[in-house]
């Protein structure tokens, strides 16, 4: 598998492609069904909810405080149709393919939504 860059846009490109191929998009969820959430870099009052395109991806971040979690597979007609909408009114910002120090790119999920239009069209 190859490793993420360091260019955010890559990491971008990356997640739509790959996850419009395999059909799913991965989180991370608790046994309690939570899914993980981070505070904004940007405002410390929105949360992000972290994605990859992976399970390898997800799954490197299971450990220390986050080794509650687990990787989760999300059909993708089922987070385009409902999740990104669902987090666009719960003001959820969205994280793509983020690193295993939780660095990447945080995006509002309507604008997620219009990249994975745009590379369906």
């Amino acid at each position: 598998m190859e490793p993420l860059s360091d260019d955010l846009q890559e990491n971008l490109d990356r997640l739509v492609v790959e996850c419009l191929e395999k059909g799913c998009i991965w989180g991370l969820q608790d046994a309690q069904g939570d899914w993980a959430l981070v505070s904004s870099v940007d405002n410390e009052s929105i949360d992000v909810m972290p994605f990859w395109s992976d399970q390898r991806l997800a799954e490197a971040l299971c450990d220390g405080d986050w080794e509650v979690y687990q990787p989760v597979a999300v059909e993708m007609e089922e987070f385009l149709d409902d999740w990104l909408p669902g987090m666009h009114s719960d003001v959820l910002m969205v994280g793509v393919n983020w690193n295993q120090n939780l660095e990447g790119q945080e995006m509002e999920p309507l604008d997620l939504l219009e990249e994975f239009e745009a590379e369906l069209d």
